[in-house]
């Protein structure tokens, strides 16, 4: 599965040759005060050129993943980390995994059913994946 962006959702979708997947970028937090539950990098994430940002936001009593419009830059150069934009990734394996520090215990997820939006879920290992296969680049093109 990719993530596209559709509307102003991710939705997860099976790879194929007409699916312009979107890349993930991401910045670490400057900010050393930051209290975290786990180990990991307290890291930044958005689409890459596009000013949308990974955010986290309580809706109806239910911690929710949207995007919201901001610079990824601007929350690097932030002194004082943005708690709702904050995610620990972490390294399982081969895999990652991406803890919303707003809300511990709740990570990135997709469902095995294609078509459905990344969510936050707190159940891990069930119904929805939470370990991605994400990779570093550096440079630019």
């Amino acid at each position: 599965m990719v993530w596209v962006l559709e509307g102003s959702s991710l939705i997860a979708v099976p790879s194929s040759s007409n699916v312009k997947p979107v890349v993930i970028s991401s910045l670490p937090c400057t900010d050393a005060n930051v209290p975290v539950e786990g180990k990991g990098s307290l890291i930044y994430l958005g689409i890459m050129d596009i000013d949308l940002c990974l955010f986290c936001a309580e809706i109806e009593g239910q911690p929710t993943l949207q995007l919201k419009d901001k610079k990824i830059m601007d929350l690097y150069r932030e002194n004082e980390a943005q708690l709702p934009f904050l995610f620990l990734h972490s390294i399982e394996g081969s895999t990652s995994t991406f803890q919303s520090v707003a809300y511990p215990s709740w990570f990135i997820a997709t469902s095995s059913e294609a078509g459905q939006p990344v969510i936050l879920t707190k159940e891990r290992g069930k119904t929805y994946n939470t370990n991605f296969f994400f990779s570093s680049w550096t440079g630019f093109q």
